[in-house]
């Protein structure tokens, strides 16, 4: 069954890719930033449905993927289609799809303040109080409504852990430099896998990926796809150290794969499971050679996963924030910093890597660019910067009313005639400007 469910998954995504996408072949959160970019936001319901249904049937079917990039598209594509229905400006459509970026992550992990870090720090890249508050909203909302279907049950099982002592700060920063490395190796592999397969038809891409995951499954199961379970494991001490680090470096291989060849789904929680298995692996080697110190792999597991995802997604802070959230110990959060920082600057100043979203538009052959002039003047509403201040004059007045007119000292007179803008056949007498006195004296 391990066999055959991937392929028949890939047959149904190349069935469904071949006949509805319609070319539509980057989806999740990568698909949300290059609409952010280029398109104001805009989402369509092409892409909604086929999110919704091809992560279904990816994670059905075991293929190596994440269902919180689902969620987060699918959020992100809700609050596109809603402010494109209510013909909403803009600038309005980008904080709704912000807002259903925070919803997706919150509803995802029960972490809403997590939720609301990652979508100000990857999707909309705004701290403003204006688009700040509406996306907390969301991500409370999204959190409350989680929980009356799902209960509020956390997503892993977390022990308490901290540090044993200022001994492993040492380890930790080791851990760093680890999780940074393998988060660079898993970013070039994506982006080597998509540049050969990009020329390939769609169905080849599906069943190549479907064929890769069947014989990984049948070798080592717990790849297939989400693993929450295996991180639990890990989280309390399971497993042995070599085969938490060969569950890493095969999961690492099964996403790369998955997400390169297009199979709808996240990286987030393949990112978790790479990052949990890296660390909990680490913390028991450090138990065998350094037994004194009193390490706990759990602890190691977790920081892994913080530090793998802020590094392969370039967002330090909502890894942080997660972290935070998911253990309910701020014990841990000292530690996670230092994990965090060194990670993220490992896999992007020292292997020069971009985020695993970035990497995989490129690669795809579309681009991604976020200038902060650009991204100013897509916060604003063209009604909320226009210059207002002009006042209406008839095409003839006396000398009395002209006085009166230029008592407020308005930058422009308009022209009107019939509660409409004169338009002569002379371009200067559209409108003028107060201070070109010779005109206005000439048509008084």
């Amino acid at each position: 069954m391990r066999f055959v469910f991937p392929l028949a998954g890939a047959i149904a995504l190349a069935v469904m890719f071949r006949w509805f996408a319609k070319g539509l072949y980057v989806l999740g959160v990568a698909r949300v930033l290059e609409r952010m970019a280029y398109h104001q936001g805009h989402l369509t319901l092409r892409g909604f449905v086929l999110q919704f249904f091809g992560v279904a049937i990816a994670l059905i079917s075991g293929h190596s993927v994440g269902r919180e990039g689902a969620h987060i598209f699918l959020g992100a594509c809700t609050g596109s289609l809603l402010g494109q229905k209510l013909e909403l400006p803009n600038n309005a459509v980008r904080t709704l799809v912000g807002c259903g970026t925070a919803a997706g992550i919150a509803a995802s992990f029960n972490t809403p303040l997590a939720g609301v870090i990652f979508s100000l720090e990857v999707i909309m890249m705004d701290y403003q109080l204006a688009s700040f508050i509406p996306v907390i909203l969301s991500a409370v909302t999204a959190t409350v409504v989680s929980n009356a279907f799902l209960g509020n049950a956390a997503v892993f099982s977390v022990p308490i852990m901290e540090l044993g002592s200022l001994k492993e700060i040492p380890l930790v920063v080791i851990l760093g430099l680890l999780s940074g490395t393998l988060a660079a190796g898993f970013i070039i592999m994506v982006k080597k896998i998509a540049g050969k397969g990009k020329v390939w038809p769609i169905e080849w891409q599906m069943m190549a990926a479907g064929i890769s995951i069947a014989l990984l499954g049948m070798w080592l199961p717990e790849v297939m796809g989400i693993g929450y379970d295996t991180i639990n494991i890990a989280l309390i001490g399971g497993y042995s150290a070599g085969l938490l680090l060969l569950m890493a470096a095969a999961k690492l291989v099964a996403t790369s794969i998955c997400s390169a060849l297009n199979v709808p789904g996240g990286m987030i929680g393949p990112s978790f499971f790479i990052g949990a298995t890296l660390g909990a692996g680490f913390g028991h080697l450090m138990i065998a050679w350094l037994p004194d110190i009193g390490i706990q792999p759990g602890l190691y597991a977790m920081l892994g996963m913080s530090a793998m995802m802020g590094a392969s997604l370039q967002a330090p802070l909502a890894a942080l924030t997660a972290l935070l959230e998911l253990t309910d110990n701020p014990q841990i959060i000292m530690p996670g910093m230092l994990v965090v920082v060194i990670a993220g600057l490992t896999a992007s100043e020292l292997f020069g890597q971009e985020s695993l979203f970035i990497t995989m538009l490129k690669a795809k052959g579309l681009d991604y660019k976020q200038h902060p002039v650009l991204a100013a003047l897509r916060r604003m509403g063209v009604a909320s910067i226009m210059n207002k201040d002009f006042m209406r004059s008839m095409r003839n007045i006396s000398l009395e009313q002209a006085h009166k007119l230029l008592e407020s000292k308005p930058k422009w007179i308009v022209i009107t005639e019939d509660k409409k803008p004169y338009s002569p056949a002379s371009p200067w007498q559209d409108s003028w400007k107060p201070n070109r006195r010779n005109h206005w004296r000439k048509s008084i």
